[in-house]
């Protein structure tokens, strides 16, 4: 990294400056290139605890100095100056003492222009420039300012002082903690002492030369606009005047150039079904149940092709299945039934994610391509549009300042000028005329505007007086020179504006009056803060950091902050702000330039990046910062290290880069450990280390230290693009960094690209400019694919209510728009305009009476209805595949939570699709819920990848605005709460509810086992990913089940562990939720143990897999540390997921840390007894939408019509017991099951039908009042079987009601579950062998045992122990030989997962391993294992013998 000076312009430069620069860098002989890191840490950190303005420097330095006279006094002069000290930073240092220019010229808007302060009120088209600062008798304001001024105006000035607001005013200027600098002062003495004896006119050339420079312009002048008898002329720029703004706006029409409409690879306009690498594990012998529906056929076509079957082949086997032997399978397109998504033909079935998560029978529609219209795609006239910010940018009024409006005013000043040089009178309207362009140009009013006004007041004044006249100095001559000035003055303040802000008008050939200087070889940043337009004193503030510039790295960002002193306190109060880059599009910044300031909050120190503040935008206090006629151009350099001589590094070395590198973020690396790993650099590869972790130890961001960066970047081979995403945080500024994480990034495919856009959407933050890298890939990629640009959108869209940003966001946004054509642009308005909707009924029913609420919203969904018959269809913004073309009036309605989210049904505008229901709710920030949601899908894909289908359902969820949102409603599912509500007040508190739902809801064999597995796979997912993200506040209201048994988790405003407290006591004790009651469903009511052990075994193999991809969950989360989110907002936060996830730890371990986890879980009782109290806590208000549908009682009590009884008939008594009857079911299907009852049983059922069909006539029971004295048991069978005939064969309601069927059907005599298996994690033993299973280890002279499960085992008696294992290694050199676990009570199937070790084993022949099985002091069973024969690192089931060997 190097900078260059332009060529030197100005020749004539004495020998004396280049003295002063000598002299000056002689007093800091300390700094050198190589000694800056960061700036100055140390004395950063000694100024940033200081006060910025201190009692003593007011009390000692301050002096009050009148306004500058108005414009009717006297000429005043410059040569006289009255020394005034600023509060400034300084530091302790004697050596950075600070120096000032004295000479100070009185600038900024004054009463000399603007009316006095006693006129501001009085009907002035001027206002009030200062505002809310009126009024407040507390302050005053402390200005720096040079005049020389007579003893009436001083006494004048100060009896205004006692009316107005007092400030002090002080300036910190900085430059943020990633490049930190400091607010000192230098200067030589004798360019102090010359800047004396500086003239009016002839300002000091340090300070003012090249203060009015137009800057280098990118546009495109359509029209001109010729203003009479002016000089200059305004031209219109329709892209704007801000040559970053076109040059952007020149990137993105280019980007959108290279994707042609008439493209169909690129511009199909369908949304096509997302896609990932195919799971081979996953699908090693899948096949799939396809049904498809052909056009305008009813007839549907079963196939069950293998899961690497491509989309094409399968179209190519319908086609000719179909005798359309003609057709082209090209030509032809399988879409998602309900859905408008399209499988890819060049990818198998098993790559579509729709493929791995649903296993039932997928439903697909054959199309001809060329029958599909791509209504989204881009048209040939958005070939040919125009990119113009103007357009697209809605919440932001880019073009403050109007050319009409300018030209109006400026014509007008042209006209009374023309009169004043014809009569040399009525100067006043001169003056409301400059008063005038100044107040369109933002109320910024230049020195020379200032000094010209005085000269013309002055000469006017004297030829009142009788001036002496002659031929060269008469009144005409100089009211024509300086009328002149006046003009050229105003055409150089338009030129800084229009160079400065947005505009869509600049002058043309403005006079160009700049010299360039030669800075020297060592010369420091300076600049002059030259003044804060807008309020009426000035301060002109020469600052000089000890920091050549070219040390400064290329991101370098200056921070200027106003502070106001209030007096009564000496308190120093930020008042305003304001930030810009250094060196922009890589060279420094040329002569003045108008800096808006913003009043809103603290800036924000961690992330001062050009984005965070947009300068280019007018505000209401402007900052005019003059720098030095120098010109610096960033270069880059080759720095290659000779690496040929390096040395092998010691194993131990190496080995200690490997421990480092599992840290994964150099944000939880300490100080001492990155200097560490920043010396053994070289030896870093992708094999031992991550590439972020290696730049992230830089000691610095010096020109020797960022060579050595982009040394290490350019020979750095990445293991897979999703590394470099850790090369997009905060953390790394440079651009050459970030340019090479794109380019890996580039490689990803755009599925896959898609589940990280919100973690790219905030690195844009991190940007140096908006024509990034990183924003021609998002463009690029949302051009490429109708998914991405639909979620980049409303990312964006949600984006822009950051504090920050937002106008980043914004052109972002339009930019986005422009891509992607007319007819998705419109698709977004659609969808926006439909979020508004929502939002305001979603007011009207939070601000209605809890009785009018629901005829409130039935009310409102006519708006609905109304949206929908004007657009016909709109795309769902949660899901854009989904189209939805009306409202299903009677299904929406809304839930009485605090926030009182809607339910609203749409109408699936697809003819084969159900309707879709969606929560709309408002008041909740879902950004959290989206991050967390995201960050577990990513989890699901690991598995998937892996193998491993967890069963997990992820609902979508999409944040629209601030504080609302879209939640995706699962169908079919309730919650747990409702189902503890159902089993009575203590249901929390039974182990049997979960169990007992599901086998009412499952009556069928195989439906039961199915839901059983579903749970046992779903629950332990959820365990893992909740237990990972620390997901709190978690009861029975968020956990949901579905019918089919899947288990699942709502609701993630809490979690990293920021638990909800109740008197000082966190709510969620337990690491996650897994209760007795679970457990008692896994293992069927205690009659399965060993389905506990495989329920460990799979929460741990779930667990160790998500562990080795902790890098790319730590960088995901570490991407959204600045992304506002209420939970995720330090390192803290970042080091709670790590500590979680422990990196650092070998497979054994995790798998014996999770374990414990589990029983924690299982042990918490005070989960149980959360359920309880909220469950009581429900009673009252049950959660349930307010609507017409059913309660939980009705709803259980109905079910799908395919599940009926042919009939039922009682064969006699069962065997077991003579008080059952033994029945025999017929069903639908022909199937026949068994079941017993009692008569008990038969009187209770009559009885719940005749509770829950009251209004029905049900048959007549044969109590047992009705029975003869003889022969009872035939006439009761005979009764029985009729009253089942009456049941079976009446009422279609009653017969199909779950009370019937469950009756029938639950509890059948023959086993279910316990005759299948759930899982195959390892051997099986049918017989009833004592086993014991570990896993056996040895490395570096460590043997390492995990004690796994056990089985079978039990005392003499028969009983279940409560054993424990004890080791013992024979021989051994030491003399503590045992180790042993803890007891497991009273289990025949205990399950451990505990680590025993042993030390200094060098070898394993000669050593063996006895095991012994006890139960407190009763021996169970032991085995002796031959060490040097042990199969290692695998899992083994070893027998128990009855006896010590």
């Amino acid at each position: 990294m190097a900078y260059c000076w332009k060529t030197d312009l100005n020749t004539s430069e004495s020998h004396q400056e280049q003295h002063e620069h000598q002299e000056f860098h002689s007093v800091n002989q300390f700094l050198s290139p190589n000694q800056v890191s960061l700036g100055f840490d140390q004395l950063v950190d000694e100024i940033s605890n200081k006060v910025p303005l201190y009692q003593t420097d007011i009390e000692e330095n301050t002096i009050f100095v009148p306004s500058a006279p108005t414009w009717d006094s006297r000429r005043h002069s410059l040569d006289e100056t009255h020394q005034i000290s600023l509060n400034e930073l300084t530091a302790k240092s004697s050596e950075l003492s600070c120096h000032r220019i004295r000479k100070t010229p009185v600038i900024g808007f004054r009463s000399s222009v603007l009316q006095n302060p006693e006129n501001t009120n009085k009907g002035s088209s001027w206002g009030n420039p200062t505002g809310k600062y009126q009024g407040a008798d507390d302050y005053r304001f402390n200005i720096l300012a040079s005049s020389s001024t007579s003893l009436h105006e001083i006494n004048s000035q100060r009896e205004l002082e006692n009316e107005n607001p007092n400030y002090h005013i002080g300036f910190e200027s900085s430059i943020p903690s990633m490049y930190p600098s400091f607010s000192t002062d230098f200067m030589p003495k004798e360019e102090n002492e010359r800047s004396r004896n500086m003239n009016t006119v002839q300002h000091s050339l340090m300070l003012f030369e090249g203060s009015f420079l137009p800057r280098a312009r990118e546009s495109t002048w359509p029209k001109i606009i010729q203003l009479t008898g002016c000089s200059s002329q305004l031209v219109e720029v329709p892209q704007g005047t801000n040559k970053d703004l076109a040059s952007f706006c020149n990137k993105v029409k280019k980007i959108r150039e290279m994707y042609h409409a008439a493209d169909i690879n690129s511009n199909s306009g369908k949304i096509w079904s997302t896609t990932t690498a195919f799971p081979y594990q996953l699908f090693s012998n899948t096949k799939f149940n396809i049904n498809i529906c052909i056009d305008n056929s009813t007839q549907l076509l079963h196939f069950m092709p293998n899961a690497n079957y491509l989309v094409k082949d399968l179209i190519a086997e319908i086609l000719h299945f179909c005798t359309n032997d003609q057709l082209f399978p090209k030509d032809h397109l399988l879409s998602v039934c309900g859905y408008e998504e399209f499988l890819q033909n060049d990818y198998s079935l098993g790559c579509h994610k729709i493929f791995q998560k649903d296993k039932s029978v997928i439903q697909l529609n054959l199309q001809k391509n060329g029958e599909v219209p791509g209504k989204l795609s881009r048209k040939h006239e958005d070939d040919h549009s125009q990119f113009y910010l103007k357009q697209l940018l809605e919440f932001m009024h880019i073009w403050k300042v109007s050319r009409q409006c300018l030209s109006t005013v400026i014509k007008k000043y042209d006209f009374h000028l023309k009169c004043l040089l014809k009569t040399q009178q009525h100067v006043d309207n001169i003056i409301e005329d400059v008063k005038n362009i100044c107040s369109v140009l933002g109320c910024v009013e230049t020195k020379q505007i200032t000094d010209a006004v005085n000269e013309l007041n002055q000469i006017l004044q004297r030829k009142t007086e009788n001036f002496h006249q002659n031929s060269e100095t008469s009144a005409k001559g100089l009211i024509e020179r300086v009328t002149t000035a006046l003009s050229r003055s105003i055409y150089q303040l338009i030129s800084v504006y229009c160079c400065s802000f947005y505009a869509d008008f600049q002058p043309l050939n403005v006079p160009n009056d700049i010299s360039y200087l030669n800075p020297g070889l060592h010369s420091h940043l300076s600049f002059t803060v030259y003044a804060v337009h807008n309020i009426p004193e000035t301060w002109v503030h020469r600052i000089n950091f000890p920091l050549e510039i070219k040390s400064l790295p290329r991101e370098s960002m200056l921070t200027i902050r106003l502070f106001g002193i209030v007096c009564a306190t000496n308190n120093a109060n930020l008042l305003a702000w304001t930030c810009l880059p250094l060196f922009p599009k890589d060279k420094s910044i040329l002569g003045s330039v108008l800096s808006s300031m913003t009043l809103q909050n603290e800036p924000p120190i961690e992330m001062i990046v050009p984005g965070v503040w947009d300068i280019s935008q007018p505000s209401s206090v402007i900052l005019q910062i003059d720098f030095p006629a120098t010109e610096l151009e960033y270069m880059k350099f080759d720095s290659e290290e000779n690496r040929s001589n390096l040395e092998e590094p010691p194993k131990e070395c190496l080995k200690h880069i490997a421990r480092l590198s599992q840290k994964q973020s150099p944000l939880l690396l300490s100080e001492e450990k990155k200097r560490y790993l920043w010396f053994y650099r070289f030896y870093c590869n992708n094999e031992n280390c991550s590439l972020p972790l290696v730049l992230g130890s830089a000691p610095g961001w010096d020109v020797r230290t960022v060579s050595e960066i982009h040394t290490i970047l350019r020979r750095w081979q990445f293991s897979c693009p999703l590394e470099a995403l850790g090369l997009l945080t905060s953390s790394f500024p440079d651009q050459e960094i970030r340019k090479v994480a794109v380019r890996q990034l580039d490689n990803l495919l755009n599925d896959e690209l898609l589940e990280y856009l919100p973690q790219l959407v905030q690195a844009v933050k991190f940007e140096w400019n908006l024509e990034s890298p990183l924003v021609q890939l998002l463009l690029h990629r949302s051009l490429q694919s109708i998914q991405i640009a639909h979620r980049l959108y409303w990312l964006l869209k949600d984006a822009q209510n950051e504090t920050y940003f937002k106008s980043w966001y914004q052109k972002l946004l339009a930019a986005l728009q422009f891509c992607s054509g007319k007819a998705l642009s419109d698709e977004f308005s659609k969808e926006k305009k439909l979020i508004k909707i929502l939002g305001d009924i979603g007011e009207k029913v939070k601000s209605a009476s809890d009785p009018q609420r629901q005829e409130v919203l039935k009310k409102e969904i006519g708006r609905l209805e109304e949206f929908f018959q004007c657009i016909k269809t709109c795309h769902l913004p949660l899901n854009p595949a989904l189209c939805i073309k009306g409202i299903d009036r009677d299904a929406c309605s809304y839930f009485t939570s605090h926030a009182l989210p809607l339910k609203i049904t749409f109408i699936n505008a697809n003819p084969m699709g159900k309707n879709i229901s969606i929560i709309f709710k408002a008041g909740d920030d879902l950004r959290q819920d989206m991050l967390v949601l995201q960050i577990i899908q990513v989890m699901d894909n690991i598995w998937l990848q892996e193998g491993l289908d967890m069963q997990m359902i992820i609902y979508r969820c999409l944040s629209t605005g601030k504080g609302q949102g879209l939640v995706q409603m699962v169908p079919d599912a309730i919650t747990l709460a409702k189902i503890h509500r159902h089993s009575g007040l203590i249901g929390p508190l039974k182990e049997n509810t979960i169990k007992k739902w599901f086998s009412q809801h499952n009556h069928l064999k195989a439906d039961y086992e199915k839901a059983l597995r579903n749970f046992f796979y779903s629950c332990a997912g959820w365990c893992v990913v909740t237990f990972i993200l620390g997901v709190c506040d978690r009861h029975n209201d968020n956990i949901m089940l579905t019918k089919s048994g899947h288990m699942f988790h709502i609701d993630f405003g809490k979690f990293l562990g920021h638990a909800q407290t109740f008197g000082g006591i966190k709510r969620d004790r337990a690491p996650f939720i897994f209760t007795s009651e679970m457990e008692y469903f896994i293992t069927e009511g205690g009659k399965n143990p060993q389905h506990f052990q495989d329920f460990v075994e799979l929460c741990c193999q779930a667990y160790n897999i998500v562990r080795r991809h902790s890098r790319l969950l730590l960088n995901l989360l570490e991407m959204m540390l600045h992304a506002g989110l209420p939970e995720l907002g330090g390192i803290q936060d970042l080091k709670y997921v790590y500590n979680n996830l422990r990196p650092q730890d070998t497979d054994l371990e995790a798998t014996s840390h999770f374990t414990k986890k589990i029983k924690e879980s299982l042990e918490c009782f005070p989960v149980k007894l959360n359920n309880l109290i909220h469950t009581l806590a429900q009673m009252t208000s049950i959660n349930p939408a307010k609507s017409a549908s059913q309660n939980f009682s009705q709803e259980s009590c109905m079910l799908n019509a395919t599940r009926s009884i042919q009939r039922a008939t009682i064969l006699g008594f069962s065997k077991k017991t003579s008080h059952l009857y033994l029945i025999q079911v017929t069903h639908s299907n022909n199937e026949t099951s068994f079941s017993e009852k009692s008569f008990d049983q038969f009187s209770k059922l009559h009885s719940e039908l005749q509770k829950q069909f009251a209004s029905l006539t049900l048959p007549e029971f044969p109590h047992w009042w009705h029975l003869p004295f003889t022969n009872s048991n035939h006439k009761r069978f005979r009764d029985l079987n009729h009253y089942m005939e009456q049941i079976l064969n009446g009422s279609y309601e009653v017969a199909n009601s779950d009370c019937v069927l469950s009756f029938f059907l639950s509890e059948p005599v023959q086993q279910t579950i316990e005759e299948s298996s759930l899982l195959d994690l390892g051997e099986k033993f049918p017989d009833k062998m004592p086993m014991v299973q570990l896993v056996i280890s040895h490395e570096d002279a460590k043997l390492t045992i995990l004690v796994k499960h056990m089985k079978n085992i039990h005392l003499p008696d028969g009983s279940a122990p409560s054993a424990h294992v004890e080791f013992y290694l024979l021989p051994y050199p030491s003399e503590v030989r045992r180790r042993k676990t803890k007891s497991v009570p009273k289990c025949t199937d205990p399950t451990y997962n505990e680590i025993v070790v042993y030390n200094e084993v060098t070898e394993l022949r000669g050593h063996v391993l006895m095991l012994i099985v006890k139960s407190k002091t009763v021996f169970v069973g032991a085995i002796n294992i031959q060490l040097y024969s042990v199969p290692l690192n695998e899992e083994k089931w070893y027998p128990l013998g009855n006896c010590i060997i």
